[in-house]
């Protein structure tokens, strides 16, 4: 086993990962950028290195400065947790490269998976089932009219790097093709630089099932069961349970054998989920193939919870050289586990992403109860990154008691300061068609009532003003002082116990770390960004800026367009959501500073009306 594991990651999976690393008795070093000096991983971890500023792009995504932290940190292997770096095989392959393990499957493999043409068409040497459609890269509209000829209407354009709903254009008729064809392309080469799409049939309201698998490198493939994951909006997992109240044995027996057979084609060892789509025809359930996560999956503890295998330490133990010490048919279901994503949006505001100080964070307990975070009370939560700030997963005898437990759980789980979907949760457990597991991957965005959610979180939100701080008081009480210093990178907490202190001045004191010490900037912070306020235009023309850290996805105007109000400039995605920049007047555009693709900070300028 490994002495000592850098995670290239952030919040909870990064704390989930730590906390594996614990119960085998490896150490742990945390990345971390400017925003997140004071987050949860990094208190956690054993050490911990700064990587960068708050851009992801400048810092979690930056692969020497990972790279060359868990060389300085005398790290033995890197784990990746999700998102960021994780499915990215010329990372992966420069930490193989490297006198590194990097914890996770072979690059090879997630390079053949990744690109999703070439993953159906190894699944269907595998004789696994695929949506029918093409098994290679379509290059223009006319190709697309041809597969609309051959299956009918709608057929889905998808981007060959896509995932997640990016990249992906519904065509109901030929009128259709031209312009979803350039927008999946234009899609895929923002997200991931990556302009090919193919086509399939598209399926009109399919249910989401994925199964979980581990696979060492001594040649054992077992299947743990599979997950639900069919209630989404735009495409975006919310709530995730297992096993699927869809499936009976004879389905769940096929789609596990069928994710094992395809798993073993690709040569693929570690964790990892394929995902397949279920269409009922009538007489049988048909289900197909859609594409394999390359990494742990958000979702992942729901099967922890029905199976008792601890997949992340088996991540851990593969990555080391051990072989799986259970057969495929040791490996029961037991009950029912469902994962509530507790995102800081408002749902009623169309889940825009919200921001605020954690004034009273108080998640629940009990049997049954497991809650995944890396936040605390008074905590600040930021729109740099992803807007999950914690998992609550629960687990019963059954569906029925775990659709129970649920409503208490959700009912004792109190945030104030900021806006989370907890009401929107508390609505859905209680919802007649999700209760009865009769919902597809459309249903809240094609068939759900949307005023129900504006109740909800008039019924069971809470404010976001958060209670008044005496700050005085609190500090005159204040006898131990934290300090967090930087040295050559590496970060160290220095504890001060002073008697009779005066208080530390509210200008001295670091964002989220009240009663605490201020770390001293680094020469180069002193002067970056600094503008004297007025942004980085000049002139007098009326700033569209970013409400918000993302990426530019479409730009919707020119410069000399004449725009009204209430008129989009751009789209941007933050926090996996997309949100509409529109003029506040109306003018004439001046300026145009951003681009597709291009990553932006808050209050970036992103246009200028004269």
């Amino acid at each position: 086993m490994f002495n000592k594991v850098l995670v290239a990651n952030r919040g909870e999976i990064a704390v989930r990962v730590i906390r594996a690393c614990r119960d085998l008795g490896v150490r742990t070093v945390a990345v971390y950028s400017d925003a997140d000096k004071h987050a949860g991983h990094v208190r956690m971890a054993d050490e911990a290195y700064n990587v960068g500023p708050a851009r992801a792009a400048d810092s979690y995504l930056d692969h020497d400065a990972v790279i060359e932290a868990a060389r300085t940190a005398d790290a033995d292997a890197v784990h990746p947790g999700y998102g960021f770096l994780a499915e990215n095989a010329e990372f992966a392959r420069s930490v193989q490269q490297s006198e590194l393990v990097w914890i996770g499957p072979p690059a090879d493999a997630m390079e053949q998976l990744g690109e999703k043409t070439k993953a159906r068409s190894l699944m269907q040497t595998a004789d696994v089932p695929v949506v029918p459609g093409t098994t290679d890269p379509v290059d223009s509209a006319e190709e697309v009219k041809h597969v609309a000829a051959e299956y009918g209407y709608p057929v889905a354009i998808k981007a060959e790097g896509g995932g997640g709903g990016r990249g992906l254009q519904v065509v109901r008729s030929a009128d259709e093709v031209e312009t979803r064809f350039e927008t999946a392309k234009r899609e895929g080469e923002a997200y991931f630089d990556n302009a090919s799409v193919y086509v399939e049939k598209y399926l009109e309201a399919p249910r989401h099932v994925e199964v979980q698998i581990l696979a060492d490198e001594h040649g054992n493939v077992r299947h743990l069961g599979e997950r639900d994951c069919s209630l989404q909006r735009r495409h975006q997992k919310v709530i995730e349970e297992a096993p699927s109240p869809a499936l009976d044995a004879d389905l769940r027996e096929r789609i596990g054998d069928a994710a094992r057979r395809g798993i073993r084609e690709a040569g693929y060892t570690n964790a990892g989920t394929v995902e397949f789509l279920l269409e009922d025809s009538g007489d049988e359930t048909e289900f197909y193939f859609m594409e394999v996560n390359t990494r742990i999956q958000v979702e992942h503890t729901v099967t922890e919870e029905v199976t008792g295998i601890d997949i992340v330490k088996w991540q851990l133990r593969v990555a080391a050289g051990e072989a799986l010490d259970f057969t495929q048919e040791s490996v029961s279901i037991n009950g029912h586990a469902i994962e509530f994503r507790i995102n800081a949006e408002n749902a009623a505001d169309e889940f825009a992403p919200a921001t605020g100080t954690l004034e009273t964070y108080d998640p629940p307990g009990g049997v049954g109860v497991r809650v995944d975070d890396a936040v605390r009370q008074a905590d600040d939560i930021g729109g740099d990154y992803d807007s999950m700030i914690a998992k609550l997963i629960v687990n019963a005898g059954d569906r029925g008691e775990c659709l129970a437990r649920s409503e208490r759980a959700l009912a004792e789980f109190e945030i104030q300061g900021l806006r989370t979907i907890v009401p929107f949760h508390r609505l859905m457990v209680t919802d007649e068609t999700f209760r009865a597991g009769e919902h597809t991957t459309n249903y809240l965005d094609e068939q759900f009532d949307r005023g129900r959610i504006d109740r909800a979180v008039e019924k069971w939100g809470w404010a976001a003003e958060g209670a008044e701080h005496d700050e005085e008081g609190a500090a005159a009480e204040t006898t131990e002082r934290e300090f967090t210093v930087e040295v050559n990178g590496k970060r160290f907490e220095v504890e001060l116990e002073e008697r009779g202190a005066p208080p530390v001045p509210a200008a001295d004191i670091e964002s989220g770390r009240s009663g605490g010490g201020a770390t001293r900037p680094r020469p180069d912070e002193a002067t970056e960004g600094d503008d004297g306020g007025d942004g980085a235009v000049e002139g007098d023309g009326e700033r569209i800026t970013a409400e918000m850290q993302g990426t530019i996805l479409s730009v919707d105007v020119a410069a000399g367009e004449a725009v009204a109000a209430g008129d989009v400039v751009c789209v941007l995605e933050a926090m996996k959501m997309e949100n509409d920049i529109v003029a506040e007047r109306g003018g004439t555009v001046s300026e145009v500073l951003v681009a597709a693709g291009d990553s932006v900070d808050m209050d970036d300028v992103l246009a200028v009306l004269e």
